[in-house]
């Protein structure tokens, strides 16, 4: 999944003691023996008797007290889960801002840390363990200035409009605060500016050729004609069963002003100085680890989106034997259809047979509509437990289709379903074999299925519902793809090569983000080992090794969540023998949520101890 919603993790805690006061009597004792219980202290001084609460109880009201922490903090996060008190409200993205979060975060885990894990029940224990995750990671995470790198092709201070997209409307009111928010936005632009020149100052800048991308994009939001500007979108589609006429029409004039008045001016200030002072001065190289302590840094984030204690290096190597083993099996598909040519030769046959390819966007659209109506009936074969949430397909945006990769999904929020994002642009480049691995992964039982059944889960925290951990939910996506082989989806050899390309493509990738931002590899390099060992499109190829430069490790997490997912169905296989059920294995895997894959590992252990048992 690639557009993943972060959710930030800050943690409050509130203590709650209740003071008794009992007569000095012989009834005291009897009161005092029945209100004892395992996690509750008795101190009693003269007629006074203090009963601290148990420690599930002190737990749960740091935790509900926390998420409401986090939604006051967290004004556009809050909307997206359905809560609007701060609707007409966004964020500042100043370094102050930054350093705010981080602090309260290291101020939330020591208050986390004051509660007794020993005295929890087996499911707060859990909870605190994730929490305890979360904060960990982000503060961790914090430790770098990554404002310094915030620009980004795939999307970022130039993509705005997109958050307002993924809003629901149900009130007249619901409009007049996305009107607000445009209003306050383009203070985070010129914002943006000052932080960047930091960044220049201090020798932490974002690559030239990300910065190429972003004033491209840049460049069409400002140049359009107003009436097409995407920040207009929301008020053009506004629903008049919810605002009569005249106040969409008010509010079309009033965005229009936002638009022309003090966005665009912000974002050609941003523009020019991009142009003519940021990317002069920006680096040449292309990898994190040539900035001041960007080794460093990059070690953190392979352990970050990983979620293990593996080094760059030790991934790279995974990566390298990986390629070897997926290039036997393409090359076994190879022989099955009877080509007549090398490795090479079949690849650049996918990549240019016209009969791989839509001529247009509209039938390619269908394509994905289809397969994913074709596998919903399917998935009874391998689950027993189906999220309620619905999702759709939609076109990825045309503003930013060009410099984005195939697909993306973005996870439901009340009112509003799961989308599916797919990429229409030159749908020459985008081959039919591609279509049901890539809505496996990013529908269903990927990451549609997965977040959904997450955040439909029963008696556990809110944060736990939101809780992407890259390393499982990238890890399920990767590991959904496998499954169609169990759905009868890849009986056509050309669409089963579609799903070791992907494999594969992931696989590479274990390979190239090490190696660009940790060994010194070069794009070019890293261009050529796609080009020699997949059948993925040129177009998509460059987009994919942009998007690991600019956003150093997050490619690690899928392979490596993969593999994790895999041996434990293989040890859960052959350790069960004829206990073994697919559909149970699933269960399982996701009836908690989003893990850590130790955590993951621990549990699945759990239940195949406990089916043997049984």
């Amino acid at each position: 999944m690639d557009l993943i919603i972060l959710i930030c993790n800050v943690v409050k805690k509130y203590s709650i003691i209740f003071i008794t006061v009992f007569l000095s009597s012989c009834a005291t004792s009897s009161i005092q023996n029945s209100l004892l219980e395992d996690n509750e202290k008795v101190i009693i001084d003269n007629n006074f008797e203090i009963l601290e609460i148990d420690e599930n109880e002190k737990f749960l009201d740091f935790l509900e007290n926390d998420w409401i922490k986090t939604l006051n903090e967290n004004p556009l996060f809050a909307s997206y889960v359905g809560d609007k008190r701060l609707n007409g409200k966004i964020n500042s993205n100043d370094i102050d801002q930054f350093l705010s979060e981080r602090q309260s975060e290291i101020d939330s885990l020591n208050k986390l840390r004051q509660i007794d894990i020993s005295k929890l029940s087996d499911d707060n224990q859990l909870n605190y363990k994730l929490k305890e995750f979360g904060l960990t990671s982000s503060i961790g995470l914090s430790d770098f200035p990554t404002y310094y790198l915030r620009l980004n092709q795939r999307g970022g201070i130039q993509s705005f409009y997109e958050t307002g997209n993924r809003l629901v409307y149900s009130s007249k009111q619901d409009y007049l605060d996305w009107l607000s928010r445009l209003r306050q936005f383009s203070k985070n632009i010129y914002n943006a500016i000052e932080i960047n020149k930091k960044g220049l100052s201090q020798g932490i800048t974002q690559p030239k050729l990300v910065t190429e991308g972003v004033i491209t994009q840049i460049d069409r939001l400002i140049n359009v004609d107003v009436k097409n500007s995407p920040y207009l979108k929301v008020f053009l589609e506004a629903d008049e069963s919810l605002i009569s006429a005249s106040d969409k029409e008010q509010m079309i004039v009033d965005a229009k002003n936002i638009i022309l008045n003090e966005i665009n001016p912000a974002y050609l200030e941003l523009n020019n100085f991009l142009k003519n002072e940021y990317i002069s001065k920006s680096r040449e190289s292309i990898g994190i680890g040539d900035v001041p302590g960007g080794k460093q840094y990059y070690e953190y984030l392979a352990k970050y989106y990983t979620t293990t204690e593996l080094s760059p290096d030790e991934i790279y190597e995974i990566g390298i034997e990986e390629i070897k083993r997926i290039r036997t099996e393409m090359e076994e598909i190879i022989r099955k259809v009877n080509w007549d040519g090398d490795f090479n030769s079949f690849l650049n046959y996918l990549r240019t047979s016209p009969r791989f390819y839509f001529d247009n966007p509209d039938d390619l659209f269908n394509a994905y509509l289809i397969m994913s109506k074709t596998i919903d009936p399917l998935l009874p074969k391998i689950f027993k437990v189906f999220p309620r949430t619905p999702y759709g397909v939609i076109p990825i945006p045309d503003e930013s289709a060009p410099f984005t990769t195939t697909a993306y999904y973005n996870s439901p929020s009340p009112g509003r379903p799961g989308y599916f994002y797919a990429n229409l642009y030159k749908p020459e480049s985008r081959p039919k074999y591609e279509i049901p691995v890539l809505t496996v992964h990013e529908a269903v039982p990927g990451h549609h299925f997965q977040i959904s059944i997450a955040q439909e889960l029963d008696n556990v925290p809110s944060f736990r519902k939101y809780q992407g951990i890259t390393a499982f939910v990238e890890g399920w996506g990767l590991y959904s793809e496998e499954l169609g082989e169990y759905m009868g989806i890849y009986d056509d050899p050309y669409d089963k090569f579609g799903q070791l390309t992907y494999d594969m493509w992931r696989a590479i990738r274990l390979v190239v983000d090490t190696g660009m931002h940790y060994k010194g590899m070069t794009r070019d390099e890293a261009i050529n080992i796609f080009v020699e060992n997949s059948a993925k499109s040129i177009l998509d190829i460059n987009n994919e090794i942009d998007r690991y430069i600019a956003w150093p490790g997050q490619a690690l997490a899928y392979k490596i969540g993969q593999l994790k997912i895999l041996e434990l169905r293989n040890k859960a296989e052959k350790k069960l023998g004829d206990k073994y059920d697919i559909k149970d294995f699933h269960h399982e895997v996701l009836k908690r949520g989003s893990l850590p894959l130790n955590l993951l590992e621990f549990y699945i252990d759990e239940w195949i101890n406990e089916t043997l048992d049984s």
